[in-house]
């Protein structure tokens, strides 16, 4: 548990596919953009395939308007560019876990 969350960490595309198998809750799921394998709008285009419930917040230290254009039509619901402080990511956590409202955040 960490602030209150379940946490499970994946390196990968594979790893991912992994962790939400045995995940019975609601799911977070923070994508780094540009990774090994998958990238993060392939990974997030599976999800969408796969019709797995879950919200997505996009990470990247650099992001075009056309990533993020798409990203969104994938379902992101908020973006953090790094290098970005805890704190940022416990409010999106937050705001996504139901505990305030959230709009697209950048």
């Amino acid at each position: 548990m960490a602030n209150g969350y379940s946490v499970e960490a994946a390196e990968d595309g594979e790893g991912l596919w992994k962790a939400l198998s045995t995940d019975g809750g609601k799911v977070v799921i923070l994508i780094d953009l540009r990774m090994p394998g998958e990238n993060g709008l392939e990974l997030l285009r599976k999800l969408q395939e796969k019709k797995i419930a879950c919200d997505a917040i996009l990470m990247s230290s650099f992001i075009t308007s056309a990533e993020r254009d798409r990203a969104q039509e994938l379902g992101v619901r908020a973006f953090l560019e790094k290098p970005f402080k805890l704190s940022e990511l416990l409010r999106v956590v937050n705001e996504l876990a139901g505990k305030h409202p959230i709009g697209i955040s950048s």
